[in-house]
């Protein structure tokens, strides 16, 4: 389905907030652990993947000592990027973007169990850190709590927590729980928005 076959209705309830909202809803311990596993995983990640992140990283975040800051350790650099990471909602998709490309296991496994909760969601490839930010409604049926239940049960032996979990399924349906509604009454994305392809990246 384009864009342009979605109803009215649909668009009337298709609100994004932008990338960086998710600081509201993440403890400040876990967006360290989030920002400093992500930029340890970033060498072993495709090219382009890399440079969003390093480009971004020169752009909005400042190490001292360091010209450019994408060239600083990883772990200096994420105490660096706190700040950024609450301000910068392309820098907020570039990381959530790497962070889900260096656990592939979890992001199939999360897209499973959603897809199980008939979600519907963009497929894994699309480039989610194209579009606008967030959509605001989250399906009250299965909340945080209900999807990691059911990774669990799915995955008893899995050393994912539920904050990795939880992100999982913030970041693969771009959804954030600012409303809760029936799965009836949510707005859906087209499933081809944003699935463009990857060369115009800014």
């Amino acid at each position: 389905m384009s864009e342009e076959k979605i109803s009215t209705e649909e668009k009337s309830k298709m609100e994004f907030i932008p990338f960086h909202a998710i600081n509201e809803f993440m403890r400040a311990d876990y967006r360290m652990i989030l920002l400093r596993s992500t930029l340890l995983a970033l060498p072993d990640l495709t090219p382009k993947t890399q440079a969003s992140v390093n480009k971004l990283t020169k752009k909005h975040v400042k190490v001292p000592g360091f010209r450019n800051s994408a060239k600083a350790p990883a772990s200096v650099k994420a105490v660096a990027m706190v700040k950024a990471f609450e301000n910068q909602p392309k820098l907020v998709a570039a990381v959530l973007s790497a962070w889900a490309e260096a656990n592939p296991e979890l992001r199939q496994q999360i897209f499973d169990i959603l897809k199980s909760f008939d979600w519907k969601l963009l497929p894994q490839e699309a480039n989610r850190a194209r579009l606008p930010g967030f959509l605001t409604q989250w399906p009250d049926e299965q909340d945080y709590d209900v999807i990691y239940d059911t990774f669990t049960n799915a995955y008893p032996d899995s050393e994912y927590g539920i904050d990795d979990v939880s992100l999982m399924a913030i970041w693969l349906a771009l959804r954030l729980p600012v409303e809760k509604v029936s799965k009836e009454e949510i707005a859906n994305l087209p499933i081809d928005y944003g699935n463009e392809t990857e060369e115009e990246e800014s």
